[in-house]
């Protein structure tokens, strides 16, 4: 029985309707995007965001300058973490000697628990003001994943969407033409035959 039922939307049948075989169609359709469409989506939007991430990467770091730094106060102490985490970053006091050649005192950005007299990097724009790092790639790489896995998800819940409305569809149709059925063998299942 249950090899009879497999496919019976796509055999000839009386109590198969139209609406059945857009639906089987469909759902076709529905697999073959999620299972290829989804993912061939998201690695392509995904290739796109590495390109585009480590090439602004790559302009940010040819923009900005990167000395190394005497740090002059201490930072916060660590956190204490139950895995070893990656400690907080603090924005502490720090000299430097400037690409130009004049020696400077600004901010660095420091890991937590970085004593004075210890080596950072702080990277300077144009204007020799102390600003955020570039983009590391690791960076880089986590920005491609998230759109790629954005892009997918969107793709899935646009392609879920659309069968949700094909099948809300399909069962209107579906009804409307069983009441047709209905309508002209109704009536002769009500006569008595004497």
């Amino acid at each position: 029985m249950r090899g009879q039922m497999f496919g019976w939307r796509w055999r000839p049948n009386p109590l198969r309707r139209r609406s059945d075989v857009v639906e089987a169609w469909t759902v076709l359709l529905v697999v073959f995007l999620l299972v290829l469409g989804a993912p061939a989506a998201g690695i392509a939007v995904g290739r796109w965001a590495h390109g585009d991430a480590r090439a602004h990467a790559a302009a940010e770091r040819a923009a900005l300058d990167r000395v190394s730094a005497v740090v002059v106060e201490n930072a916060p102490d660590p956190v204490p973490t139950a895995h070893g985490d990656k400690q907080p970053m603090y924005w502490v006091k720090a000299r430097w000697t400037e690409p130009a050649g004049g020696s400077r005192t600004g901010e660095a950005r420091v890991p937590a628990g970085t004593d004075r007299g210890d080596r950072a990097d702080v990277w300077l724009d144009s204007a020799g003001r102390s600003v955020q790092a570039p983009p590391t790639d690791t960076a880089v790489w986590q920005h491609a994943l998230s759109m790629g896995t954005c892009a997918t998800g969107g793709v899935v819940g646009i392609v879920l969407l659309g069968h949700l409305v094909v099948r809300r569809v399909a069962i209107r149709h579906r009804l409307a033409e069983w009441e047709q059925e209905w309508a002209r063998t109704g009536p002769e299942w009500g006569h008595r035959w004497a």
